[in-house]
């Protein structure tokens, strides 16, 4: 079997989460994305995190060991390809067990583009807070998200 490595910056962080719609995946390390920062976007139902390029940014991510099950779960609950799309990123992952970087071909969901900005439910924030707290990343990158997606969506009104 073939491993592919999957790298989430938002709800999926949440262990718990996903474990409940991955029961396979394992956390392998943790990372950042370079040159990419961190918004809200969506639609009618809600607003979800998303990256969008932007020099001198980075998005702290968590790469995960995933199955062909488990990607196939991963596509249903991002809305593949609809509401999300999937790119390949080759980054240097720092094992959670062994603190050793190694560079992974990894895929991640990033929300097309043409999506409004908006506030995420405190439901949704609460789950990606849990995730950030649970690897130790800064939750500034949170709160600058709702900042700049606040900013937005009331400019583009």
């Amino acid at each position: 079997m073939k491993k592919r490595y999957y790298i989430a910056y938002g709800s999926n962080l949440n262990i718990r989460q996903m474990r409940m719609r991955c029961p396979s995946a394992r956390i392998i390390g943790t990372s950042e994305i370079p040159d990419y920062e961190l918004l809200f976007k969506g639609s009618r139902t809600g607003s979800y995190l998303t990256i969008e390029p932007k020099k001198g940014s980075r998005v702290p991510v968590a790469a995960w060991e995933v199955t062909v099950e488990d990607e196939q779960a991963l596509d249903r609950y991002e809305g593949f390809p609809t509401f999300y799309y999937k790119t390949e990123m080759k980054l240097p992952i720092k094992g959670i067990r062994s603190g050793r970087i190694r560079m992974r071909n990894t895929f991640v969901y990033i929300m097309h583009e043409n999506r409004p900005f908006g506030v995420p439910s405190r439901f949704y924030m609460a789950t990606c807070l849990e995730g950030y707290r649970s690897f130790g990343f800064d939750e500034t990158y949170l709160l600058d998200a709702i900042k700049t997606s606040r900013r937005m969506s009331h400019e583009r009104k």
